[in-house]
C-alpha cells in the first residue's frame, strides 16, 4: 500500500542568511553613528564646546568616511568584503569604547572623525548593498531594502537607548554600551557573511542552475548598454552624475539631522532630550516601512527612478513642515513625513546603480557616488553648526539645505531608465549547450 510522502521543504536560500547578517550589523553601525546627536549637549557642555566646535569633529567624520568609502569598494572589489567587514567592524568598537575618554576636541575629532570614520567605510551601506547585488537579482531591490533598513532600526532603537544610558548613568558609560553592542556584530559575521552564492554552489535568488542542452528554453535578460568593466567606464555616462548629485543632497539632509535634529528639538522647539530621541527614533522607525516599500514597488512595478524621485520629493515636504510648523506637533508631523523617505533613497539608488552598471564594479562605483553623499553630509553638519553660532537657531541652515531637494528630485527624474537599465532591455535565448 502506498502511502502518500509529504512534499520535500525547499530550504531557506543562503542568500537571506547573509541578508540577515548583514542588517544586524548596519543596525549597530549605524545607530553607533547616529547616536553621535545625543551627545552633543552633554558633552559641549562638560567641555565648553561651542555649537561650531563640535560640529567640526563631526563634519570631519562625515568627510573622512566619504573619501575613504572609494577605496573600500575597491577592496571589495577585487578581494571580497568578508574580511573587511569584521576588521572594520572590530576597529568600529573598539574606536567607540574609546570616546568614553575624551578630554579635548582633538581626541574627538581624531577617534570620531578619522579613526571611527574610516572603520565605518568597511560596512558601509554601500558594500554591503553591492553584496546583496550578488546575491539576488531579480529581488535586488527587495534584498538591499531588507539591508538597507539597518539605517532605521539603528536610529530607532539605539538612539533612544543611547539617550537612556545617558540619562540613566553618563555619556562616558554609554560610549563604552555602545561600543560593545558593536562588537556583538563581529560573530555574526563570521559565521553567516559569504561572498557569492556560487561559493556555496548556488545560483542568484536560490534559482535553479539553469537547463543543460535545452535549445530555447532557457532565457536570460542581456546586460545594459552602459553595463562596465571598469569603474572609470561609468563615469563618462550621464546617469552616474544624475544619482550622484541627487545623492549628494540626499547625504546634506540626512546627516544634519542625525547630528542637529535633537539639539534642534531641545533648544528650539523646547522639548526634552528624551522626547527628541522618542521621535527621531519613530522617524526610524517609519524608515522601516519606506525601505521595505521602496524596495517592493521597485521589483513589482519598476520605474526606479519615478520611486527616487517621489522620495525626494517627500522629503521636501517634510522639510517645509518642519520650518513653517512652529510647535512639538511640527517635530512628529516632520518625523511622519519624511521618515519614508529616509532610507528609500539609498535603496533606490543602489539599485538602479546595479541594474545600469552591472555588479563587476559595482562597490568602487557605488563608493564613490557614497562619497557624494557624505561630501554633502559634510558640508551640512558643519553649514548648521556655523549658522546656529551665528543665529543662535537652525532655521536658516535647515531651509538651505531643504530647498535644495527640488533639484536633486528633477535630477533623479530625469535619468533615462528604460534605455540604459538591464531591467528594460531584451530578453535573449541562452545558447545550448555545445554552441
Amino acid at each position: 500500500m502506498n502511502q502518500s510522502s509529504e512534499p520535500i521543504k525547499k530550504p531557506i536560500y543562503y542568500g537571506w542568511y547573509v541578508c540577515a547578517a548583514t542588517l544586524f550589523i548596519g543596525f549597530v553601525m549605524i545607530g553607533a553613528r547616529n547616536s553621535f546627536g545625543v551627545f552633543v549637549v552633554p558633552m559641549s557642555e562638560e567641555f565648553g564646546w561651542n555649537r561650531t566646535t563640535i560640529s567640526v569633529a563631526a563634519a570631519l567624520g562625515v568627510l573622512v568616511n566619504g573619501v575613504t568609502q572609494p577605496f573600500f569598494g575597491q577592496i571589495f572589489d577585487r578581494t571580497g568584503g568578508r574580511k573587511m567587514i569584521i576588521t572594520s567592524l572590530i576597529v568600529l568598537g573598539i574606536g567607540t569604547i574609546l570616546l568614553s575618554l575624551t578630554f579635548h576636541i582633538l581626541f574627538l575629532a581624531f577617534m570620531f572623525g578619522i579613526v571611527i570614520s574610516i572603520a565605518q567605510s568597511g560596512p558601509a551601506p554601500s558594500n554591503t548593498a553591492a553584496l546583496m547585488s550578488r546575491w539576488f537579482k531579480r529581488r535586488r531591490a527587495t534584498a538591499i531594502s531588507i539591508n538597507s533598513s539597518a539605517l532605521s532600526v539603528g536610529g530607532m532603537i539605539m538612539v533612544p537607548f543611547s539617550m537612556f544610558l545617558l540619562e540613566a548613568t553618563s555619556w562616558r558609560v554609554a560610549w563604552v554600551a555602545l561600543g560593545l553592542i558593536v562588537l556583538t556584530a563581529v560573530p555574526l559575521a563570521l559565521i553567516f557573511l559569504r561572498e557569492r552564492p556560487e561559493d556555496r554552489g548556488l545560483y542568484p535568488d536560490g534559482d535553479p542552475p539553469p537547463p543543460e542542452g535545452a535549445i530555447g528554453v532557457g532565457r536570460n535578460r542581456s546586460g545594459g548598454p552602459l553595463e562596465v568593466e571598469t569603474w572609470k567606464e561609468s563615469f563618462k555616462t550621464a546617469p552616474i552624475w544624475q544619482m550622484a548629485g541627487s545623492y549628494f543632497v540626499c547625504g546634506t539632509t540626512t546627516f544634519v539631522m542625525s547630528v542637529h535634529f535633537i539639539p534642534f528639538a531641545i533648544e528650539d522647539r523646547g522639548v526634552t532630550g528624551a522626547t527628541a530621541a522618542t521621535i527621531f527614533g519613530y522617524m526610524m522607525f517609519l524608515n522601516i516601512f519606506g525601505a521595505l516599500g521602496a524596495g517592493f514597488l521597485s521589483d513589482k512595478i519598476g520605474g526606479t527612478k519615478n520611486w527616487l524621485a517621489l522620495a525626494y520629493s517627500i522629503r521636501g515636504i517634510g522639510y517645509l513642515v518642519l520650518l513653517t510648523l512652529d510647535s512639538v506637533l511640527g517635530l512628529w508631523i516632520f518625523a511622519t513625513i519624511a521618515g519614508f523617505s529616509w532610507v528609500a533613497t539609498p535603496v533606490l539608488t543602489s539599485s538602479l546603480t546595479a541594474d545600469v552598471y552591472g555588479t563587476k564594479a559595482l562597490g568602487t562605483i557605488s563608493g564613490i557616488t557614497f562619497m557624494f553623499h557624505q561630501f554633502g553630509g559634510f558640508g551640512s553638519v558643519l553649514l548648521a553648526g556655523l549658522l546656529f553660532d551665528v543665529t543662535g537657531s537652525y532655521t536658516v541652515p535647515f531651509a538651505i539645505v531643504g530647498a535644495l531637494l527640488l533639484p536633486a528630485a528633477i535630477s533623479a527624474f530625469s535619468i533615462k531608465e528604460r534605455k540604459y537599465s538591464s531591467r528594460y532591455q531584451t530578453l535573449v535565448p541562452m545558447p545550448a549547450a555545445g554552441d
